[in-house]
C-alpha cells in the first residue's frame, strides 16, 4: 500500500514538473504535451462508446468540432460583425468565463450525441460505423459551407481572434512569473488540460464500476441477453453516445481557446480514425491502456518529424516528409497490432479480474 502511494505521489510530481522541464527545450515540446492531453480526453470519451458499450463510432470528431465552434462563435467577434441583432445586444461580444464554457460545451455535445444515437439505435457493427462516419463528414461539410447565404461559420476561412481562457482573472495566454520561474502560456494551458484530464479519468472510473457501466458492458458482450435481463438497451445506448460526446465537446472548446483559431480542416475524417486507433491500440475498455495509446499516437507524429527530415535529406527530397511520417506511423501500428493484438495495455480477462477483486 505504501509503495502504491509513493508511486502515485512520484507520478503526480513528475506530471507537474514535466512542462517546466520541456519548456527549456522549446515551447514546441510543451505544445505537444498540451495536444496529447486533449487527445487523452477525446480517447477517454470515445472509450465510453466503443470500449464500454461496444458501439463503433467513426464520426467522433464531429463532437470535437461542435465544442470548438461553439466556443469560437461565443468568444470571437464573428457574430458581432455579421449579425446586427447580436451587435446591438452584445456590442463588445460575449466573453464567457471558463465556468460557463465547459458546462455549455458538455451539454451541447451531449445533445448532439443523443441526436446521432436516435437514428442508429438498431444498427450494429459495420453499418453503425458507416453511418457515424457519414455523420462526422456531414458536420465538417456543414462547417465548410455555412458561410452563405448567412455567414455562420465563416466557411473554410475559419474563425479567428478567439478569446483565451481566463481563470479568476488570470489570463492563460500571457506569460506568468512564479517564484522566479517564467511560466509560458503553453505551460499554463498544460495545467488546465491536466486538471480536466484527471477529472475525466475519475468520471470514467466511476462510470466503469457503476450499474450503468456494467449495463454498457453487458450490451457490448450480448445485446439480446442484456435485453432479456431487463436492461433498457435503447436508453443505455443513448446515454453512452451522450456521455462520450460530452467529453469531446469540452475538449473541442479547450482546443479552440488554446489555438485561438478553428477551421473545418482540423476536424477531418483522419482525426476520427486516429482517435479510434488510440482506443484500439491502447486496449479497448481499459482506461490506462487508452491513455497510453492516446499519448503515443498524439506525440509520435511530432517526434517522427525529427526522423522524417533526415530520411528525406538522404533521398535528396524525393520523399515527402509528411507522407514518410505517416508511413512510419502505419508501420509502427502494424507491428504493435501483430505483436499485441488486444492492445498495448489490454484489460484483464473477465475471470481474472473478478478473482482479483474478490
Amino acid at each position: 500500500m505504501k509503495n502504491n502511494k509513493l508511486q502515485w505521489i512520484l507520478g503526480g510530481i513528475a506530471l507537474l514538473v514535466l512542462p517546466l522541464v520541456l519548456q527549456y527545450f522549446g515551447n514546441a515540446w510543451v505544445r505537444i504535451a498540451d495536444l496529447a492531453l486533449l487527445y487523452v480526453m477525446l480517447a477517454l470519451g470515445l472509450n465510453i462508446v466503443v470500449g464500454y458499450a461496444g458501439l463503433l463510432d467513426l464520426g467522433y470528431v464531429a463532437f470535437y468540432a461542435v465544442g470548438a465552434y461553439m466556443f469560437g462563435l461565443l468568444a470571437s467577434p464573428h457574430l458581432t460583425e455579421n449579425f446586427a441583432w447580436f451587435a446591438a445586444h452584445f456590442p463588445d461580444g460575449m466573453h464567457l468565463s471558463l465556468w460557463v464554457v465547459i458546462p455549455l460545451a458538455l451539454v451541447l455535445a451531449a445533445c448532439t450525441g443523443v441526436l446521432l444515437g436516435i437514428p442508429v439505435l438498431k444498427l450494429r457493427g459495420d453499418y453503425l460505423a458507416i453511418v457515424t462516419l457519414g455523420f462526422g463528414e456531414i458536420i465538417r461539410i456543414f462547417l465548410n459551407n455555412l458561410d452563405h447565404p448567412v455567414n455562420l461559420t465563416n466557411g473554410p476561412k475559419g474563425l479567428g481572434q478567439i478569446d483565451s481562457v481566463k481563470i479568476f482573472g488570470l489570463d492563460l495566454a500571457k506569460r506568468q512569473e512564479l517564484f522566479g520561474f517564467d511560466i509560458n502560456s503553453v505551460t499554463m494551458y498544460y495545467y488546465l488540460f491536466l486538471a480536466l484530464v484527471l477529472i475525466t479519468i475519475v468520471i470514467c472510473y466511476r462510470l466503469q464500476d457503476s450499474r450503468i457501466g456494467r449495463a454498457w458492458m453487458a450490451i457490448r458482450e450480448d445485446e439480446i441477453a442484456a435485453k432479456a435481463m431487463g436492461i433498457n438497451t435503447r436508453n443505455m445506448k443513448l446515454l453512452a453516445f451522450g456521455m462520450g460526446a460530452s467529453f469531446g465537446g469540452v475538449s473541442g472548446a479547450m482546443f479552440a481557446a488554446f489555438q485561438g483559431f478553428v477551421s473545418p480542416e482540423s476536424f477531418s475524417l483522419m482525426e476520427s480514425v486516429m482517435i479510434v486507433a488510440m482506443v484500439v491500440l491502447g486496449g479497448l475498455g481499459h482506461i490506462p491502456g487508452v491513455i497510453l495509446g492516446a499519448v503515443l499516437l498524439s506525440a509520435l507524429p511530432e517526434v517522427l518529424r525529427y526522423v522524417a527530415g533526415p530520411l528525406q535529406a538522404m533521398t535528396d527530397g524525393r520523399l515527402d516528409a509528411s507522407i514518410l511520417r505517416q508511413l512510419l506511423i502505419a508501420l509502427a501500428m502494424i507491428i504493435i497490432m501483430l505483436l499485441r493484438p488486444r492492445g498495448l495495455w489490454p484489460s484483464p480477462e473477465h475471470g481474472k479480474s473478478l478473482a482479483s477483486k474478490s
